[in-house]
């Protein structure tokens, strides 16, 4: 059956490629903002059903859709992508002293059934100190404004300050491969 995925994500593709999995690109055209919540896990689930129900009437083809979004939490409070220059520096700042978590929730629908099935990857990122030297090139750079939570875990500039992973590396670039593949399989029985 096709797979579609309701993402422009680069790294999303890049899982899905490394899987195996022979996909289309779709992307869902919502307004995350315009949904709040204060739990990540729900919040991340909200999102990706939003995403979900958004394509599934643009499918006309039996087909498998697969959503996922994706936020950081430190220290409690929910971190999506810095909005300024300050943002991003009180993010990077902060990871100096605690560890971010990412939460990626993954709708996974098939079309033809109907049957949707859902879950939650969490990933905890331990990182060596960012120096202040560091965290103006991470700006000077443009990416943190295009990352939840301001920072990757790929990528040289990146990797050379992660200190641990608790997970899976492929939840915190927003896509959990062992649970995507799990809810696949679900609703394809």
């Amino acid at each position: 059956m096709k797979i579609i995925l309701g993402s422009q994500s680069k790294n999303r593709k890049k899982v899905l490629e490394e899987m195996g999995v022979d996909f289309e690109v779709l992307t869902a055209d919502i307004d995350e903002k315009a949904i709040r919540l204060d739990d990540p896990r729900e919040l991340v689930l909200a999102i990706a059903r939003a995403k979900a129900d958004a394509l599934k009437s643009k499918i006309i083809e039996p087909a498998i859709l697969i959503t996922a979004d994706g936020v950081v939490v430190w220290r409690g409070k929910i971190r999506e992508k810095p909005e300024n220059e300050t943002e991003a520096r009180e993010f990077l700042e902060g990871y100096n002293t605690h560890p971010a978590e990412t939460v990626t929730a993954v709708v996974v629908t098939n079309i033809q059934t109907g049957k949707q099935v859902e879950g939650v990857g969490i990933t905890k990122v331990h990182f060596k100190h960012f120096s202040k030297v560091k965290i103006q090139a991470l700006i000077l750079n443009g990416q943190v404004f295009h990352l939840a939570g301001g920072f990757n875990v790929i990528g040289d500039e990146w990797t050379d300050h992660i200190e641990k992973i608790e997970g899976t590396i492929d939840s915190a670039i927003g896509l959990p491969r062992e649970l995507t593949r799990r809810l696949i399989q679900e609703v394809s029985v």
